[in-house]
C-alpha cells in the first residue's frame, strides 16, 4: 500500500543543517531570521512560549517536540517575557554547539534542543505545502531519542555520516508527523490522514495518480456524499480535494522531468494527462515555466553541481 506521508518525506530529501543545545535563564527573548526554514525543537527541562505569526502562542513543557516545515516569524521567551522594548542580550555561545540565553548569571531553568533542517528537493516549497504548517507532541519518548541520535550524528565524523543523517531526519520526520493520537497539527497532510475516511481517498489520489478523478469518484472512495466530503478535506486538508490532487501530480511530474525519465508527452500520461498539450498548460500555469524549460534548467543545474 502506497503511503502519502512517507513519499511527500521522501521527496523533500531532508538533510541536517545544525542541531544545537539552548540553555535558558531568567527572563529572555529570541526571534529566528531564518525564514521559510524548517524547525524543530524538543524541551528537555523547564517551559518556554513559543509565538508563531498567525496563530495563537503555545506554551511548551518538558517532553514537547514542535515541528514547524517553514518558519515565517517565529519568536520563543521566557514564560514571563521581558517588558516590551527592552534590549535583549544576544544568544552566548557555551562552546560544543551549546548556547545560553538570558540572564548569564542566573539559574539554568531551561534545556531545549533547536535543530534547523533543510530539504534538497527544488520542489521543498510545493511539498512543504502539502504539510501542516506546526505540528505541536507532547511527550513521545521516541521523538527525543531520535533527536538525540541526530544531534549525537551531527557532531560526530564518522564514515557515511550524510547517509546516516538524512535516513534519521526522514524517520524523524515521519515520526513527528504521523503522531497524531499526541498531536494538534494545523490543517494539511497530517490531518486529512487522521480521518479514516479522508486517508482512504488521499492514498488512492497517490496510489493511482493517472486517473481521470472527480469530486464524486473521492467522496465515493471515502464513503461520504460528495458535499460532506468536500467540506470534511478542505476543513482538514487546508485545500480543495483536487487542488490536492494538482499538487501531487505537479510533484510528481518535477520529480520525473528533472531526474529526466521521459520526455514531456511520456511524464504527462504518467501523471495522469491525456494529452502533452493540457499537461504543459497545467504545469506552466502552477509551475511559472513550460515543463520542457524545466526540464533544460534543472539538468544544467544537476550538471554544474
Amino acid at each position: 500500500m502506497i503511503d502519502p506521508l512517507a513519499e511527500v518525506v521522501t521527496l523533500l530529501q531532508p538533510g541536517a543543517r545544525f542541531s544545537k543545545l539552548v540553555l535558558g535563564a531568567g527572563s529572555w527573548r529570541v526571534r529566528h531570521s531564518d525564514s521559510g526554514q524548517a524547525f524543530y525543537y524538543v524541551i528537555l527541562e523547564g517551559a518556554c512560549r513559543m509565538a508563531i505569526e498567525g496563530h495563537e502562542p503555545i506554551e511548551l513543557v518538558s517532553g514537547d517536540f514542535v515541528l514547524i516545515p517553514a518558519a515565517y516569524g517565529v519568536s520563543m521567551s521566557s514564560l514571563v517575557p521581558p517588558p516590551p522594548g527592552v534590549e535583549m542580550l544576544a544568544p552566548r555561545a557555551l562552546g560544543n554547539n551549546e548556547f545560553g540565553i538570558g540572564d548569564p548569571d542566573g539559574p539554568i531553568d531551561l534545556r531545549m534542543m533547536v535543530g534547523h533542517c533543510s530539504f534538497g528537493s527544488p520542489d521543498a516549497s510545493l511539498l512543504v505545502s502539502l504539510l501542516p504548517q506546526i505540528v505541536h507532541v507532547r511527550g513521545v519518548d521516541r521523538l527525543a531519542t531520535l533527536v538525540q541520535l541526530v544531534r549525537d550524528e551531527s557532531r560526530a565524523q564518522r564514515p557515511a555520516r550524510e547517509v546516516v543523517l538524512s535516513r534519521l531526519l526522514e524517520v524523524l520526520l515521519i515520526e513527528a508527523l504521523r503522531s497524531t493520537a499526541e498531536t494538534t497539527a494545523s490543517p494539511g497532510l497530517v490531518r486529512g490522514l487522521s480521518d479514516a475516511r479522508l486517508a482512504a481517498a488521499i492514498r488512492v489520489m497517490h496510489e493511482h495518480p493517472t486517473r481521470a478523478w472527480t469530486v464524486a469518484d473521492l467522496a465515493k472512495e471515502a464513503a461520504l456524499s460528495r458535499s460532506t466530503f468536500f467540506e470534511r478535506f478542505n476543513r482538514a486538508v487546508g485545500v480543495a480535494p483536487m487542488e490536492y490532487l494538482l499538487t501531487w501530480r505537479m510533484a510528481l511530474a518535477k520529480n520525473l522531468l528533472r531526474r529526466n525519465e521521459g520526455r514531456v508527452a511520456e511524464v504527462a500520461q504518467r501523471v495522469g494527462y491525456s494529452s502533452a498539450s493540457t499537461f504543459s498548460v497545467a504545469f506552466t500555469r502552477h509551475v511559472g515555466r513550460p515543463p520542457s524549460q524545466y526540464a533544460r534548467e534543472e539538468q544544467l543545474t544537476t550538471d554544474d553541481t
